[in-house]
Parts: structure tokens; sequence; C-alpha cells
């Protein structure tokens, strides 16, 4: 484990974020760059793409929620 430095205002929409999806600061920092990591590496894809695969690699099926 190592400290990242980032900017003051990019900590803030990390903690901001981090509230909204109910992950601590650093798992929110973390989703995000493995996702931008994944994104770089597969430009085609599209986020939905990548979470989709993501999860399906970890095996985790989510529930289909209708959206009215």
């Amino acid at each position: 484990m190592g400290i990242v430095k980032i900017d003051e205002e990019l900590h803030e929409e990390v903690r901001r974020a981090s509230t909204v999806m109910c992950r601590s600061i650093n798992a929110q920092a973390e989703f995000w760059m493995k996702i931008g990591m994944l994104a770089e590496a597969n430009p085609t894809l599209p986020f939905t793409e990548i979470v989709k695969r993501e999860l399906a690699g970890a095996q985790a099926h989510p529930v289909n929620l209708a959206v009215a």
C-alpha cells in the first residue's frame, strides 16, 4: 500500500462520490483507477461493458431491475 497525492479538488470529488456510492474514499478512488486503467487498455469498450466484464470475472450476477 502506498500514498497517492492528488489535487484537493479531485479529493473532494472522490469524497462526494464515495458518499453516493456507499464506498470509502479509498475504495472509490481505487474503483475509478481500476476502471480508468481498463478503459485505457480497452478504448473501444463502453463503461457498462467494462463493469459487466468485471462482474462476470467475479462471478457476480446482479439482478436486472426495470426502471419505470
